[in-house]
């Protein structure tokens, strides 16, 4: 059965002296309840392990509170299959909105009978002889295992001078972008071409305020090509669940930015340059920038002409499947670049007195801080094995590529969690075996 603690409910019944010094011991903690922290206590529970969950804030909280209005997937529906939990609406070529992803996680969260403590902060994570010990905002827990499912994307990251630009100027990061009309009258500018900085670039647009974007050397993907989605073609062809280490180069792929395109208005591609014929305003990436001026660099063309390679070269290798396998599918035509900017048209220069508002799109960096286990190399990034460390009883479960593309993603975190929950009830077994014959050991001495 699941449930979910109510947390003002226990601190009010619970002794102090249980709230103040140590509050719990447990076989395995999952400190996350997103979709990988959830999925890891399912596939706990379908081995009969019984896992605490710890949240942070509540279950969905950065779908529903880190995105914004018009969110969807780009991903079709049916790539959402949480373990023994598919996508099973009416709409499985679609793209799930915001809310509906939401209620997909939490129609989920009622499927696992584990425990899950909402608005429980894990503060510190530290080592000891006994496991783990995890200092909380409600007091110590204890655990022989312990499971991370943070993610890795916590802390916005923006330029270094950003700070220059005057206080008039509205400045916020992607996740506290809701929709247009949270920002000031006049221009915005929005800093990155990923997957968020296009689409919030569009969607200010398509609401008819005027949009400067700046363009990074993130890739583009088709929508649709041949007669299908790309993802349906990808995912036949094998794609997503290619491990890292089958990549020449596993550190460069995990530092790759994801290929914008959309699943709004049913899905469809985002093409910079045919909105810049329309009217959205295209610049470099930004280089510098003064209280009175932003600096361009002037390499627009560049990174619009690395993003289209990109994309012709997935419609080349989806020709080359249908090819060696002999499918039926329509032809379709070569694809030509339908503007190119001219010195007229674009500008590696903009006044600040020009915008009225800055969205910085320009990626997170991870926070393991509070991990006080040394499993981490230089950059601050957990060394795993497809998400074990070297340290006994600590995993790592929702990071981009642990194991595929899929890993921190609906479609394949399900595949990790099974993996490690067959780790940790291995080891629980061994365990278990071992205090058994240490048991049997005193008692024939005795």
């Amino acid at each position: 059965m699941f449930y979910l603690v109510d947390r003002d409910r226990m601190q009010n019944s619970e002794p102090a002296r249980l709230r103040d010094s140590v509050r719990d011991r447990h076989s395995t903690i999952v400190i996350g309840a997103g979709q990988a922290g959830l999925s890891m206590a399912y596939c706990l529970q379908k081995r009969g392990l019984q896992p605490l969950v710890l949240e942070k804030h509540r279950i969905g909280f950065a779908w529903d509170q880190q995105r914004w209005d018009s969110f969807c997937l780009v991903t079709p529906n049916w790539q959402c299959r949480l373990p023994d939990f598919p996508y099973d609406g009416a709409e499985p070529e679609g793209f799930m909105g915001r809310q509906a992803i939401v209620d997909y996680l939490h129609r989920f969260a009622k499927t696992c009978r584990a425990p899950i403590r909402e608005g429980v902060t894990v503060q510190r994570l530290q080592q000891c002889d006994r496991g783990f010990q995890l200092l909380t905002n409600e007091g110590e827990y204890w655990a022989q295992q312990v499971v991370i499912a943070t993610g890795a994307y916590h802390e916005p990251k923006r330029h270094p001078l950003a700070a220059r630009l005057p206080e008039s100027i509205v400045q916020i990061d992607a996740r506290d972008y809701r929709n247009p009309e949270q920002l000031p009258p006049g221009a915005v500018l929005v800093v990155g071409s990923g997957q968020s900085g296009c689409q919030i670039a569009e969607d200010l647009f398509l609401a008819g305020r005027t949009v400067h974007l700046s363009v990074g050397s993130a890739p583009r993907s088709p929508r649709r090509y041949r007669g299908r989605d790309v993802v349906d073609w990808l995912d036949q062809m094998g794609y997503y669940d290619t491990p890292i280490d089958a990549h020449a180069d596993p550190r460069s792929v995990r530092r790759k930015t994801n290929h914008y395109l959309t699943g709004r208005d049913g899905g469809r591609e985002i093409d910079l340059r045919q909105r810049a014929k329309e009217g959205l305003l295209l610049h470099g990436r930004l280089f510098t920038l003064t209280s009175q001026a932003i600096q361009f660099e002037d390499n627009l063309a560049t990174h619009l002409d690395a993003a289209d390679a990109v994309y012709c070269r997935i419609r080349r290798s989806i020709d080359d499947f249908i090819a060696q396998h002999q499918l039926e599918a329509p032809e379709e035509p070569p694809y030509q670049p339908c503007w190119q900017p001219t010195e007229s048209q674009t500008s590696t220069q903009l006044l600040v007195a020009e915008i009225a508002a800055v969205i910085w799109c320009t990626g997170y960096r991870s926070d393991f801080s509070w991990v006080e286990v040394p499993v981490f190399d230089g950059s601050g990034l957990p060394v795993h094995q497809r998400g074990v460390t070297p340290v006994p009883g600590l995993y790592f479960i929702g990071l981009p590529w642990l194991h595929t593309w899929g890993s921190g993603r609906f479609c394949g975190v399900g595949q990790d969690a099974e993996y490690l929950a067959d780790q940790i009830q291995w080891r629980r077994d061994r365990r278990d075996a071992s205090q058994e014959r240490l048991e049997c050991t005193a008692l024939l001495g005795s």
